[in-house]
């Protein structure tokens, strides 16, 4: 009767350790994947964030460089959320008054030569502004990284252990014509080091390089941001962050039609 008692708990011991065994081996293996997703998601949010929080003032200059002519245009803009842009440039002679609003999927530019005020269609986002090798929708951000791509931690063939890299693919129902977008951070602060555009054929289309890493206040950012096409030889467009202020209280009428054609 011990005998079958003994083999009795001996079974039941054994059921207990193997059930422990199993449930660590789960651990293990589910684990990690639920901490990359949740240091994707993090990293993600924080490019998205980095120009924007809450609400940002700053004055800008935009350098556009080309094989045959060069020039340089300053402005300020004025962001509230993710969903309100508004930008005035304010030299040269030239352009100054030009000014861009955007209000959810809505934008408009004013150009005060013809004192006429033009609604950028859905098809034009990622058109160039102002002749640069930015896009409408790269100064204005209407597209989100959180909403509208899905991403994954990667690693590269030629990967730095001071970097993570994360592979960004457009959803389905978004009008982005990039095929995927791979971004380096540092992996001490989710600092952008650069971004690569591909299209859909996997092409390289162009870089964007963040240099000059500054603080703004409360906040460290790379100053500079430097587009290069890969299919248009010397040409390059750099933007630099002269002064910025982060989550101060804006005025709702700056992000009106009415105030466009202020000056």
């Amino acid at each position: 009767m011990e005998k079958v008692i003994f083999k009795a708990e001996k079974v039941r011991r054994n059921k207990i350790l193997c059930f422990f065994l199993v449930l660590n081996l789960a651990i293990y293996m589910f684990a990690p994947q639920v901490t990359f997703a949740a240091e994707v998601e993090d990293i993600i949010k924080h490019l998205d964030q980095l120009y924007r929080s809450k609400t940002s003032h700053a004055d800008i200059e935009m350098q556009i460089v080309t094989p045959h002519w060069e020039r340089t245009l300053s402005m300020t803009v004025w962001t509230k959320g993710v969903d309100k842009t508004f930008i005035r440039i304010t030299a040269p002679k030239k352009e100054k008054g030009l000014t861009t609003l955007r209000i959810g999927k809505e934008m408009w530019n004013y150009l005060p030569k013809v004192n006429k005020t033009f609604k950028i269609s859905p098809s034009m986002m990622m058109g160039s502004w102002m002749g640069s090798d930015f896009t409408n929708d790269d100064l204005v951000r209407q597209s989100s990284m959180v909403d509208d791509y899905t991403y994954q931690l990667i690693t590269p063939e030629d990967a730095s252990p001071d970097y993570l890299y994360v592979e960004l693919i457009p959803k389905e129902d978004t009008p982005i014509v990039w095929g995927k977008i791979i971004a380096a951070v540092q992996a001490s602060d989710y600092l952008p080091v650069w971004q690569h555009f591909y299209d859909e054929k996997d092409k390289l289309m162009r870089i964007m390089n963040y240099k000059e890493i500054k603080k703004f206040g409360g906040k460290t950012l790379p100053s500079v941001m430097e587009m290069v096409p890969t299919n248009k030889e010397g040409h390059k467009t750099v933007i630099r962050f002269m002064n910025a202020d982060f989550d101060s209280k804006l005025d709702d009428k700056i992000f009106t039609r009415r105030n466009l054609q202020k000056r």
